[in-house]
């Protein structure tokens, strides 16, 4: 039996590579086939969640509520020491400094990453802004988003942490993050469907030793992890009720 794996679309494209190693390195350490599967979008990747496509799966916080209480996933590790925070940023020559600067009718460039979206959405309740006074428009990936402040098309912009740092020197140095968010229990999780529960004990085995291993360590730096840590149900539940209770 090919079991299948995918992975939230919020990865750097510079870490496409580090999934295709890892897919292979596993599959070697549990002697099961795994097809990998990459999405560039949010919205076609959770249709095909939804209708039970996938055994393994790399999700963002937000798509974990589904996929535990819905779909009977469990998370099983998430990256150490790697929280999801999210940034709003604007044109390093921008008049705003703070968050309260931003005025009703302001542009704001986001992207399809759920998470991310309404973590932004929820700071910028400090100056009095919702989705009703302001203008937001969505694009398909955070450097579409830095371009869009930079070209003055947006007055603010909101990013996941780790991809605005991966974002290059050059394009970080003509912007300025107003503010980030300080959560530090929002994280992606890898997470085990009903078909693939019995190897639970060998994925969670393997992935917590995995940068003990020499092509392991590899295949974790260009993930740019650096190594796993275990999720328990108390863990994971806790993450969901969070995220639940921020978006309601």
């Amino acid at each position: 039996m090919t079991y299948n794996l995918t992975v939230s679309p919020d990865f750097a494209p510079d870490h496409i590579s580090g999934w295709y190693f890892f897919n292979t390195w596993l599959q070697r350490k549990l002697d099961v086939g795994i097809h990998l599967e990459l999405y560039d979008n949010f919205d076609t990747q959770r249709t095909d969640i939804r209708a039970d496509k996938f055994d393994l799966i790399y999700a963002n916080p937000y798509d974990a509520s589904m996929l535990v209480r819905e779909m009977g996933f469990q998370a099983v590790v998430r990256p150490a020491s790697k929280s999801d925070e999210t940034v709003i940023a604007v044109n390093a020559e921008s008049p705003f400094q703070t968050v309260e600067d931003l005025s009703s009718g302001c542009r704001v460039a986001t992207t399809d990453d759920p998470d991310v979206h309404t973590m932004g959405m929820i700071m910028l309740e400090s100056a009095d802004l919702d989705k009703n006074n302001t203008a937001i428009r969505e694009y398909s990936s955070y450097v579409v988003v830095a371009k869009n402040l930079l070209n003055g098309d947006a007055d603010a912009g909101f990013f996941l942490k780790d991809a605005y740092d991966e974002l290059s020197e050059l394009i970080r140095s003509k912007m300025r993050v107003l503010v980030s968010s300080q959560i530090s229990v929002v994280h992606h999780s890898l997470l085990v469907g009903p078909r693939m529960a019995e190897h639970i004990p060998a994925i969670q085995a393997a992935l917590l030793t995995m940068q003990e291993d020499e092509k392991g360590k590899g295949v974790l730096e260009s993930m740019n992890i650096d190594n796993w840590e275990p999720m328990d149900s108390e863990q994971t539940e806790f993450m969901i009720d969070l995220i639940d209770t921020l978006i309601d």
